[in-house]
């Protein structure tokens, strides 16, 4: 028998928009979903054509074929659907991360038409602190973390060895039990875990005595952790797979390792630039000369020219963090700072009179406030 028009089977039009084909897919999937029509051969043959339709006219270069050189333009990318379950694997993240068909018939939570057996194991997250220096170029860290691992005595199973697990024989492997109700209103499905097999398809008669028919225990593991430079407080990276092992041969959880940025000494964070307030004496500032400075890499020389203001801002060229991500790194940026003592001996204070009265100390005394004023016209 010929195949139908892909639009005629969704029922639009050839102009139909993205939305528009999802809607009517929607739709159709309800009126035929399985779920909806036990035993009916009719109903299931209509629901794989619908997803077959889809499936083409919701790929922007399928479509293309198709609407060029119809059925034959797609023939060899498109081999439908010979099995329910290939649909709901196929579509079950098109609509915005869970299935359409637990929408309409689940309450939204996502559902394996078919469980491999196992129960997933839950995710573990951790708090890597890290110094400035560390962060600024990137750092390999080992970390001792207490988590389920698979048992190695049954390969995780859970089964002790020699032995296998069973097909649950009440769910038959689906990990899930389906009544139907009928009511005025129609035909209603409740599906529910199957508590035989807590969900999980298979049943163990003979279970592991090291982890007790789990297929995991509890131990302690040294996981090395690649830190890439430019990280920020908070910022965190998911390690797939180094989580608690799942239990009965069910998939690893994932390890959450989120950055703490330790304090430093003498250095302040500001993106990928660092910065630094340097504290002189007004004899330093007003003669110039080197002074030394601390950086992420150690102590540096840095030139102040002969008198340098209070405020005054140096640049320290690449001497920052590593951008994350891509090439470069930031600055240090300097404060010059003019120390002012608190407590003064008598020879100082004789000192400082008389170099108050000299001539170019006084006369570049009040310059900033004047120049300040004179902005505002005053």
């Amino acid at each position: 028998m010929s195949k139908r028009d892909y639009y005629e089977v969704l029922g639009v039009e050839k102009t139909a928009s993205k939305d528009d084909l999802k809607k009517a897919y929607r739709k159709l999937a309800m009126q035929y979903h399985p779920d909806r029509n036990p035993d009916d051969h009719d109903a299931e043959e209509r629901f794989k054509e619908a997803a077959e339709a889809y499936e083409i006219l919701s790929s922007d270069e399928k479509r293309a074929n198709y609407d060029r050189f119809g059925h034959e333009g797609v023939r060899g990318g498109q081999q439908g659907f010979s099995d329910i379950n290939d649909i709901f694997s196929h579509f079950s993240d098109i609509f915005g991360g869970a299935s359409i068909f637990d929408d309409f018939f689940g309450g939204g939570q996502r559902r394996s038409r078919r469980r491999t057996g196992g129960t997933p194991g839950s995710d573990l997250r951790v708090t890597l602190a890290l110094t400035l220096e560390e962060i600024a170029e990137g750092v390999s860290k080992k970390l001792k973390i207490k988590k389920q691992i698979k048992c190695d005595e049954c390969g995780g199973s859970g089964a002790e060895a020699g032995t296998s697990k069973n097909t649950c024989p009440v769910c038959h492997g689906t990990g899930e039990v389906k009544t139907v109700s009928r009511s005025v209103f129609g035909q209603f499905v409740n599906i529910t875990a199957c508590s035989n097999c807590n969900g999980e398809g298979t049943v163990i008669d003979k279970p592991c005595r090291k982890c007790m028919g789990d297929g995991s225990v509890q131990d302690e593991v040294s996981i090395k952790i690649d830190v890439p430079a430019g990280v920020g407080d908070g910022n965190y990276m998911t390690m797939h797979n180094d989580g608690n092992a799942g239990k009965r041969g069910g998939p690893a959880g994932d390890l959450i390792v989120v950055f703490k940025e330790i304090q430093h000494e003498y250095l302040v964070r500001e993106g990928d630039d660092i910065l630094y307030d340097l504290y002189v004496s007004f004899p330093e500032a007003a003669l110039g000369g080197e002074v030394e400075v601390p950086t992420l890499n150690g102590k540096a020389k840095l030139r102040l020219d002969s008198g340098t203001p209070s405020g005054k801002l140096l640049k320290m060229r690449e001497k920052g963090i590593k951008h994350l991500n891509h090439s470069g790194r930031g600055d240090q940026i300097v404060r010059v700072n003019i120390a002012v003592p608190k407590k003064l001996n008598s020879k100082e204070k004789e000192l400082l009179k008389e170099l108050l009265n000299s001539p170019n100390v006084k006369s570049s005394s009040g310059s900033e406030e004047k120049s300040f004023f004179k902005r505002f016209g005053l």
